[in-house]
């Protein structure tokens, strides 16, 4: 077993570890990244990113991720190939982890950007399809179906919403939900039956999605959950939208969750409610779950923890002056 110690470390990459690597290394803090086992997190399954600022052409998630891996490279970050299978958040700090590998790794402050998962229905073909027509995210993605029938599948806040957004571009949106009656807010609710671009499917389920002769989404296969008649939709866009699950089963009973299984911090800042222990990214956001936000969450969780360790040293300097 090795153990690696840095003055910041950060639990999982992409953009919330990512930018607050760069910024604490910018910082003197020479951090450590435990990438995980998504090394680069979402970005790297998702294909075209026509909406992460600073860029006039689409560009492709994977080389995104690539490229801000790089940059915290070069300015002093090490990247460690290793995935987290338990914390010490216990006795404050210096906070300590250890990996699969069976490596410690221990560091002044904690950034935690494990991130969150799109729930998927888990049926033929979403998976093969994914990025080719299927997607978890209209914001990410409904710009491309501009004029455009699409789909969403769910019954929740989530899917409505969803619904809601994607008649910005498609004057044809069909809402598919396994029950007779959502279960979203009611003026969410209020809002989407009163829009006559939304139709709702209801006691439907998808069974299957076909691609065309080109290799993307052409139909949906759907089942009706109450006579088990099978039917088909044709789509050129279906946004599964029936929930995420943030990666905090490593912070359960040791950090606050809501819930959503979120991780709490302080509104407005990255701050747990241990001090010197830090969420960024999707992990402690239910509500937005953007590249650009995640970013600037991880930038945040840095300069608080530069703060902190500022702290830290002025307190510990006063106590070993009044030995």
């Amino acid at each position: 077993m090795t153990t690696h110690t840095t003055r910041m470390l950060i639990i999982g990459s992409g953009p919330a570890g990512y930018s607050a690597a760069i910024y604490g290394a910018r910082a003197g803090m020479e951090p450590i990244v435990v990438q995980g086992l998504q090394p680069g997190g979402q970005l790297t399954i998702t294909t075209d990113v026509e909406n992460y600022p600073g860029f006039a052409d689409v560009i492709q998630g994977p080389w995104l991720m690539e490229q801000m891996q790089k940059q915290a490279e070069h300015v002093g970050t090490r990247m460690m190939w290793d995935t987290i299978v338990e914390v010490d958040l216990e006795n404050g700090s210096p906070f300590k982890a250890i990996g699969d590998s069976g490596d410690e790794y221990v560091g002044d402050v904690l950034v935690i950007a494990t991130g969150a998962q799109a729930k998927w229905l888990g049926v033929p073909g979403e998976e093969e399809l994914g990025g080719k027509g299927v997607s978890a995210c209209a914001t990410c993605d409904g710009f491309f179906y501009r004029g455009k029938k699409v789909a969403v599948i769910g019954g929740g806040n989530t899917a409505v919403e969803e619904a809601l957004y994607l008649t910005n571009h498609s004057d044809d949106v069909t809402l598919i939900h396994r029950r007779d009656e959502l279960r979203c807010e009611k003026i969410l609710e209020d809002r989407m039956l009163g829009n006559d671009k939304i139709t709702p499917l209801w006691n439907k389920t998808v069974k299957r999605f076909v691609a065309g002769d080109n290799g993307t989404l052409h139909h949906l296969e759907l089942v009706d959950t109450v006579t088990g008649e099978e039917s088909t939709l044709e789509v050129d866009g279906a946004f599964v939208a029936i929930g995420h699950a943030p990666s905090t089963e490593l912070f359960k009973g040791k950090l606050e969750l809501d819930a959503g299984g979120y991780l709490v911090v302080e509104p407005g800042t990255p701050k747990t409610a241990i001090p010197g222990v830090f969420a960024a990214g999707d992990v402690m956001d239910h509500t937005y779950r953007q590249a650009v936000t995640a970013a600037g969450t991880g930038c945040m969780a840095a300069l608080d923890a530069e703060r902190f360790l500022a702290e830290l040293g002025d307190s510990r300097r006063e106590a070993e002056a009044a030995e």
